[in-house]
């Protein structure tokens, strides 16, 4: 098990991780970018399940919320904080999408990940994320944590009077 350090990685505005996953999340691609910020090679990432670069203060909903959008062949945009193999960590603003064959099947995912904007991280996605994974705790069925805090997010978004996407295209 990996122990977050605490330590915050940071890439270039001009750098793009990018990854493939199979329709079950393995990965099957990963640029330099991704394995250099993941530390780990190649060898260690391909085929491995995407969640090897989950940090434990990601609230399990937004992978729920994402996984909803994808398997409705829907694109998502989200602030994901990723952890490397040494237990750093690193933001990104997520972008991914189903890749979708001629018969209308979706046959893997592709995801872009970008530099976020260090304001919205610390203004808003934290304090967010905190709310969400104290919702989740709550709750000794991890399950049960998850679908409260994915509630919670809809009703907090409900609040505002605007979508997640709205949300996320508006900060």
């Amino acid at each position: 098990m990996i122990i977050p350090t605490g330590k915050e990685l940071f890439f270039d505005k001009d750098e793009i991780i990018v990854s493939k996953t199979n329709t079950k999340g393995h990965i099957t691609y990963a640029n330099d970018v991704f394995i250099s910020l993941a530390g780990y090679t190649e060898k260690e990432v391909i085929g491995s399940p995407h969640s090897l670069v989950r940090h434990p203060d990601m609230p399990r909903c937004i992978f729920k919320l994402l996984w909803d959008q994808l398997e409705n062949k829907k694109e998502i945009f989200a602030y994901v904080v990723n952890m490397s193999k040494n237990g750093d960590h690193y933001w990104v603003l997520a972008h991914v999408t189903p890749t979708i064959d001629s018969s209308g099947t979706i046959t893997s995912y592709h995801s872009n990940r970008r530099v976020p904007k260090s304001g919205v991280i610390n203004d808003v996605i934290v304090p967010l994320y905190k709310t969400l994974i104290k919702e989740e705790k709550k709750h000794k069925n991890r399950k049960d944590g998850m679908n409260s805090s994915f509630e919670l997010l809809g009703k907090i978004l409900e609040e505002k009077g605007i979508s997640y996407d709205e949300f996320i295209l508006s900060i």
